[in-house]
């Protein structure tokens, strides 16, 4: 992020300098205001997304919001900054909170909630080396840029009332799931080419089960790091999210029973020779169907 001449406060400080960072705010390919004030930012992309929801009620519509907190450098508004018990991170998160339910509440004014489905989500665990501003994973291990669970695992919330019954299950899926998911729901699949990703309808709207042997693949960069299946994790190689030090290679691989031990604290290895061998396999297979591409860096 470019820092302006006047910032000498790091991006992780609770009191970040509003004015210190050289960001634009864009719409469509215009640049509207820079540096962007970012106290506004996340009233402005509500407003935004209140705006499409009333002039889109009678047709098809799509909405991806992805706010720019709780990120650092951390911004809130007037109205939430300094009202949490967690400083400015907290403030970030009421004022998000505020937002999912003002599109919320836009969308019942329209009489179109029965007929939107709304999920909220992360893309990674907590960014630990921010202390205070980088969020926590709880009791899992790690944070963001491990293949730890502290890395990976997010909350995922879906919610589209009379069509999905109020509940929770610990099923997992995967980011890759909502684009097969959405396709479905929108009759737009057949015909389709087969996706890495998982159509979630069953288990949303009639509590199917997912399928207990999907292997799910964690990856750093180009390397493959773990693999799970149902309850079971191996770990080829680990590495801590941030900080010094590279990755850790393990023969054998290290296993966790992420049901019994959602910390990974216990390499459970030893004792099932069995299920590492059922998820090697997996991992043999998976490593086989990947085809080169052309970078699109390039």
């Amino acid at each position: 992020m470019d820092r302006l001449p006047t910032n000498k406060v790091p991006s992780g400080s609770p009191t970040p300098d509003e004015k210190g960072f050289n960001v634009p705010l864009i719409r469509d390919n215009e640049i509207i205001e820079q540096p962007a004030v970012q106290t506004t930012l996340t009233q402005r992309y509500t407003e935004e997304a209140v705006k499409i929801i009333s002039g889109k009620k009678d047709k098809p519509f799509f909405i991806y919001l992805a706010h720019t907190f709780p990120h650092v450098p951390m911004f809130a508004s007037p109205d939430f900054k300094g009202k949490s018990r967690g400083g400015i991170y907290g403030d970030a998160v009421e004022e998000i909170d505020w937002s999912v339910g003002r599109i919320m509440d836009a969308l019942k004014e329209q009489g179109i909630a029965e007929n939107t489905l709304v999920i909220f989500t992360s893309d990674n665990g907590p960014w630990l080396t921010q202390g205070d501003q980088g969020g926590s994973a709880g009791l899992l291990r790690d944070g963001k840029g491990s293949t730890w669970e502290g890395g990976m695992r997010v909350p995922g919330i879906m919610w589209m009332p009379g069509k999905i019954s109020p509940r929770i299950t610990f099923e997992a899926a995967n980011a890759m799931d909502i684009f097969p998911t959405v396709l479905a729901l929108a009759g737009s699949a057949d015909g389709m080419p087969d996706f890495d990703g998982t159509d979630l309808s069953g288990l949303l709207f009639r509590d199917e089960k997912l399928p207990a042997d999907r292997p799910f693949f964690y990856y750093r960069g180009r390397d493959l790091f773990a693999c799970r299946i149902g309850q079971w994790k191996l770990h080829f190689k680990t590495q801590t999210g941030y900080g010094p030090g590279g990755s850790k290679s393990h023969t054998p691989p290290a296993l966790y029973n992420l049901a019994t031990d959602p910390s990974e604290e216990r390499d459970v290895s030893a004792a099932h020779s069995d299920v590492i061998a059922k998820i090697s396999e997996s991992v043999d297979t998976h490593r086989k169907s990947i085809v080169e591409v052309p970078s699109q860096m390039k």
